[in-house]
């Protein structure tokens, strides 16, 4: 794909890269000469989950913490079989 320099450096981004980059109006890009050769990049701000990472020291037991807070794990001993219908007249 080939897109025009513009009097003042603008160049259009072709749509079809925009779309398969995810690029909207207003977002923030970067560019880079590496190796002879001009990269266009989509600046990405850290993964919301990667900003979780470490924030605990301790160790987590999971499956108590889920216990605790929800309650006891489901056991097909003592459990009904499927979905409870709260509608139903008993």
């Amino acid at each position: 794909m080939k897109s025009r320099l513009g009097e003042q450096g603008q160049v259009t981004i072709p749509k079809p890269l925009r779309e398969r980059l995810g690029l909207r109006p207003g977002e923030e890009i970067e560019f880079l000469l590496e190796e002879g050769c001009l990269v266009l990049r989509k600046v990405v701000e850290q993964d919301p989950l990667d900003a979780l990472v470490g924030l605990i020291n301790e160790p987590v037991d999971v499956d108590r913490y889920l216990e605790e807070t929800r309650g006891p794990a489901y056991d097909p001993r003592i459990d009904p079989p499927g979905p409870l219908d709260l509608d139903e007249e008993k």
